[in-house]
């Protein structure tokens, strides 16, 4: 896993969606060198097919994190965005379970039980943030989610073409109306630390989910 610390807290000056930016950025899957493998020509089908599931076992399932966030009122004074993102997001997760399944079995690896174990931990993480009473910590959950998931779509449309899917458009929400959404009702410090933190605790489950993947890969062998 990645013991990378997270990233110190950001000064909110351009606003709550710039610094989640920064933060995807900096921290997010495209700085991982193994998702960087993944998401070019030369991602061996097997790895490719490895993260097809795993990424299927941490967002196919419903009530998905957007929703958790949701519904346990994340945003109140921005529900029409995260509405939006909900029903957005349900589509990006069927798109999910019908690659997985084009995709075929997950691949045979050592140690499969303790990664299955580490996956589990990682969904109950992601679900804790999505529920966290902290006010606007579910809010930074979910745009980091939203942001660095465009990077995800691309190693999926990847997988999507090495695998015969479709690729289809993504149906993730408008950055910019996220944007616009986010710095409208994200006032105070309190709040913004709030977005912060819950941005970096989701990009930090992501660069874990990359390091056991590429620890699976290694663990297969060339």
């Amino acid at each position: 896993m990645d013991n990378r610390a997270t990233t110190p807290a950001l000064r909110m000056q351009d606003g709550a969606w710039s610094v989640v930016l920064r933060l995807v950025n900096a921290d997010g899957s495209g700085s991982h060198a193994w998702f960087r493998q993944l998401n070019s020509v030369n991602a061996r089908p097997r790895d490719l097919a490895d993260a097809v599931h795993f990424l299927c076992t941490l967002y196919s399932h419903h009530p998905s994190l957007i929703d958790e966030a949701h519904s346990h009122g994340a945003a109140p004074t921005a529900d029409a965005w995260m509405a939006e993102a909900v029903e957005r997001f349900a589509e990006e997760r069927r798109h999910l379970a019908h690659l997985t399944a084009c995709a075929g079995p997950l691949p045979s690896t050592p140690g499969h039980a303790a990664a299955h174990a580490a996956i589990t931990g990682q969904r109950h993480a992601l679900s804790v943030l999505a529920r966290s009473e902290r006010s606007c910590c579910a809010v930074g959950t979910v745009a980091a989610l939203v942001m660095d998931w465009t990077r995800i779509r691309e190693m999926l449309d990847i997988a999507a073409d090495r695998f015969g899917a479709p690729v289809e458009v993504t149906a993730q929400p408008s950055m910019a109306v996220v944007g616009r959404a986010m710095d409208a009702f994200v006032t105070g410090p309190a709040a913004e630390r709030a977005v912060s933190f819950g941005a970096q605790q989701l990009l930090a489950q992501h660069r874990g989910l990359w390091s056991l993947l590429e620890a699976r890969a290694s663990a297969r062998g060339a």
